[in-house]
C-alpha cells in the first residue's frame, strides 16, 4: 500500500513537472508580456518539482531495496 501511494505521488510529480516545462516552453515561443513577467517563475517551479519528484524516487527505491 505505501508503495501504490508513493507511485502515484511521482507520477503526478512527474505530470506536473511536465506540465510547467511545456508551459515555460510555450511561453517562450510566444514570447510577449507574460514570458517576460513569468519566464522565471516557470523555470523555478519546474526546478523545484523535478527536484521534489527525484527525491521521491529515490525513496521509492529505498523502500523497494528494504
Amino acid at each position: 500500500y505505501p508503495m501504490t501511494v508513493l507511485t502515484a505521488i511521482i507520477v503526478i510529480g512527474m505530470l506536473a513537472t511536465a506540465g510547467v516545462l511545456i508551459s515555460g516552453i510555450v511561453s517562450m515561443a510566444q514570447g510577449g508580456d507574460f514570458d517576460q513577467r513569468h519566464s522565471h517563475q516557470l523555470m523555478f517551479a519546474r526546478v523545484g518539482l523535478q527536484g521534489i519528484t527525484l527525491l521521491l524516487l529515490l525513496l521509492a527505491l529505498l523502500v523497494v531495496a528494504r
